[in-house]
């Protein structure tokens, strides 16, 4: 079963991600051959540090979309929430960017800073019917050895941990948290959170490691079954 990538900066010129049309191109390509049949692109939304306008993500997903061939995968839209003013005044109104369908969306923390009521508030969106999907929970200093927070967060939130932390892209501790999210059993799904081509190669070893450690049947569950439960508003089991 062909895999959904449910974390990635395809869209050209809106954040840290790919800054041209081409390169945007490039990667999508880079990760149709990994396996992604389809593609979240979740540009960020952070008031600090970037914040496109909605018109500007929607002239980049046509761009984008409409340069892609009619084998290329299929192209969804969302956002990486961060935990900040602008997704606090969202919430509420229910009007945070979510995924193509509008059942989940993306959000990240500081990761050093763990918000308060963030659990409550998790709970709350979640009740009202949309899945909170936590981004990279590996990189969390704050869950990294608090066994009973982090299993209050996966009972409301979907965890989704970055294929490159399993490769260590991102530090050895990010590296650990990732391995051990997946070794028991905690992470809901994986993503490539690619910025660039140099962010699929990691992501391959990303899995590698996934199919090395646990076998074909966890890398269909969390590249492919799980993405596609999370995207319907599902926590996997």
């Amino acid at each position: 079963m062909a895999f959904v990538d449910l974390h990635s900066h395809v869209l050209p010129g809106l954040d840290d991600g790919v800054r041209s049309l081409p390169d945007g191109l490039a990667l999508v390509a880079a990760l149709a051959k990994l396996g992604f049949d389809t593609i979240c692109a979740t540009p960020h939304q952070r008031s600090d540090l970037f914040l496109p306008s909605a018109d500007a993500i929607a002239a980049a997903y046509k761009a984008v979309g409409d340069g892609l061939g009619s084998d290329a995968p299929t192209l969804y839209l969302g956002a990486e929430n961060f935990w900040d003013e602008v997704l606090a005044d969202r919430l509420p109104k229910g009007t945070q960017p979510t995924y193509t369908g509008g059942k989940a969306f993306l959000f990240e923390i500081p990761v050093a800073m763990w918000p308060p009521r963030l659990a409550s508030m998790l709970f709350d969106v979640r009740v009202r019917g949309v899945l909170p999907v936590m981004a990279h929970p590996e990189r969390y200093t704050a869950l990294w050895n608090n066994p009973a927070r982090l299993e209050e967060i996966a009972r409301t939130a979907a965890l989704v941990i970055d294929l490159g932390a399993l490769d260590g892209a991102h530090g050895e501790n990010e590296k650990r948290a990732a391995r051990l999210l997946v070794d028991e059993g905690i992470a809901h799904g994986a993503a490539s959170d690619a910025h660039s081509l140099p962010d699929v190669v990691r992501a391959a070893a990303g899995i590698e490691y996934i199919r090395k450690r646990h076998g074909a049947a966890r890398v269909t569950k969390l590249l492919s079954e799980g993405p596609r439960q999370i995207l319907a508003g599902e926590i996997p089991d």
